[in-house]
């Protein structure tokens, strides 16, 4: 059911290290039970974490359509409207043909019926419908500051911390959409914090940002800010991890006592 080179990467914490790197061989007491036991928690904390991630992606659609929405329906289609960004390099050019060629594609009933009506130009909080999570993070990039600023602060963030926090997150979700291993991943974003003081409930998570529980605080912070999703789901799959002594839950970044260690996650 699972070939040999997936199931590979959840042994590999299992072989032994030394100061030249893992070894072939395995350490005392390794049982390929405990592999088959990683990779099926694995297969959970993904599905989950991409539920998690749904209902915020929906929400940041949202805000960002009608935010955009109040400066002109269709200012996504034009850059003198958009911010500095938009109007640097080909960036914004690239995304305005993918953002065409997934409309030509749409079979949706509501693009065919803006093509029948309006010729097929939809206005920015349609437009936003079309959008996956990376061309979403594209277009708030694009948008004025003032924009982005109503977004952000829905989310309890700044801007620049918002576009950080999108871009580590795209990630997280396309390695769950792509079956790829999350519990024990060095994620390559490390996202911005907000000051200390600002969110206590934030402070108090003790963690490895670029560890995969850091990730998930991420995700339990916006579901909290933004009033959205269930907040209990990421915390009940992180307590079925499987008792494997040779490979704890702190490969994830848990620290000790998670569950105490902040309104997030208790």
């Amino acid at each position: 059911r699972v070939h040999y080179y997936r199931l590979s990467g959840y042994w590999y914490p299992f072989r032994e290290l030394t100061s030249a790197g893992r070894r072939d061989d395995f350490y005392p007491g390794t049982r390929f039970s405990d592999v088959v036991a990683l990779y099926e928690f694995d297969t959970r904390l993904r599905a989950v974490t991409f539920a998690a991630l749904t209902p915020i992606e929906l929400a940041i659609r949202a805000l960002l359509g009608h935010e955009l929405g109040r400066i002109d329906p269709c200012v996504h289609l034009d850059a003198s409207k958009l911010g500095a960004t938009a109007r640097q390099g080909d960036k914004y050019s690239k995304w305005v043909k993918r953002y065409e060629h997934e409309r030509n594609q749409s079979r949706e009933d509501f693009v065919l019926h803006h093509e029948q009506k309006y010729g097929g130009r939809l206005p920015v909080w349609v437009a936003t419908e079309l959008l996956d999570w990376g061309s979403l993070t594209y277009l708030y990039g694009f948008a004025p500051r003032e924009v982005q600023n109503v977004v952000a602060g829905e989310c309890g963030l700044s801007a620049p911390q918002l576009t950080k926090w999108l871009k580590a997150l795209n990630l997280v979700r396309n390695t769950c959409a792509h079956h790829g291993r999350l519990f024990n991943r060095v994620h390559t974003i490390t996202p911005k914090l907000p000051k200390v003081g600002l969110h206590p409930d934030l402070d108090a998570v003790n963690t490895d940002w670029s560890r995969t529980f850091g990730q998930l605080t991420l995700i339990q912070f916006l579901l909290d800010r933004l009033g959205v999703g269930r907040n209990r789901m990421l915390p009940a799959v992180i307590k079925s991890y499987p008792t494997v002594p040779i490979v704890p839950l702190t490969h994830m970044g848990v620290p000790e006592q998670w569950q105490d260690c902040s309104p997030l996650w208790s």
